[in-house]
């Protein structure tokens, strides 16, 4: 193939050659323009006062006038604690909690002891939001669920966990981390099965033993992997999941479980003030940018390693 001409040009004759594969490709490029480009769009509502009658473009424009209104807001700093509260206590235990499981699977010698293990914490992935939190719900009855069940046998009072707020984080994080540590550890159960066994073996003849194989082999040869995934985990640090916030949020808790995507929620959809809710949703965004830029130069930085 020619290599000269205008970008273009190169373009066009690539095309030709290889028609089949951008038509394979074609279906995917569709649906990110429909459901991820084109609804860029909307973000106009953040700095207009929408009406329906007149339309996006119609509507007059009022600047920062929202992002003003949220900032000024009586509930923005619970929101915004209880929001980085919940994120970085997920963080903090739900980012480490895989990685070491991942490496118990690795030095776990019986085969299908290893692959039940893996089953059955790969198993509670696959169950919804909804159901999760119905189960929940199920097992902290003051009366009838298993928590104070077993509270009674060792004489201690029911009480329930839901309505007291400062249980809400605990029960959201360690809830989310007993039904994502399997399914997480995947990647870094993967990513061990390519470290080199000769380093193993060289350990093992210098008398290293399994913590020390760990730190020494193990960690250094799936740090990229793990460095690429913090990275990541950090940019999504004001995305705390509405489903499962809203499924477990009641009058007595929500002190702590009020977040802002519940409260994009409350103001856009049920208030109808889409202009509004807009500008708060945008400001999480720009937030998530922030931290994933920052994140990866500070890795780039003192890791050498980075997602970009």
């Amino acid at each position: 193939m020619k290599s000269g001409g205008s970008f273009g040009q190169r373009l066009l004759r690539d095309m030709r050659k290889n028609w089949i594969l951008y038509v394979m490709i074609l279906p995917v490029v569709i649906y990110y323009l429909i459901f991820a480009y084109t609804p860029m769009y909307g973000v106009l509502l953040a700095f207009k006062d929408f009406n329906a009658k007149l339309g996006i473009m119609g509507s007059p424009w009022v600047g920062l006038e929202h992002f003003k209104r949220f900032f000024s807001a009586y509930n923005f700093k619970q929101l915004l604690l209880n929001t980085l509260g919940i994120s970085v206590y997920s963080t903090l235990v739900g980012f480490p909690i895989p990685i070491l499981f991942a490496l118990m699977l690795n030095y776990l010698k019986n085969r299908h002891l290893k692959k039940t293990v893996q089953m059955v914490s790969y198993a509670p992935y696959f169950i919804s939001t909804v159901v999760i939190c119905g189960m929940i719900t199920i097992f902290l009855k003051p009366d009838t669920g298993v928590f104070n069940i077993i509270r009674g046998v060792f004489g201690m009072e029911s009480t329930d966990l839901l309505a007291r707020p400062e249980w809400f984080k605990t029960i959201y994080v360690w809830s989310g981390v007993w039904q994502g540590m399997g399914w997480s550890s995947i990647i870094y159960i993967s990513a061990l099965l390519g470290v080199d066994p000769q380093l193993h073996e060289a350990a093992i003849v210098d008398g290293a033993t399994k913590v020390q194989r760990i730190i020494h082999v193990d960690l250094p040869s799936i740090k990229p992997t793990i460095i690429m995934l913090m990275i990541l985990q950090l940019g999504s640090l004001m995305n705390v999941g509405f489903e499962k916030v809203f499924l477990l949020q009641n009058a007595l808790n929500r002190s702590s479980a009020s977040v802002i995507s519940t409260y994009t929620y409350e103001v856009g959809l049920i208030n109808s003030d889409y202009g509004y809710s807009t500008a708060v949703g945008l400001f999480s965004s720009l937030i998530n940018i922030i931290l994933i830029v920052g994140a990866n130069e500070i890795c780039k930085k003192f890791a050498d390693e980075s997602l970009f």
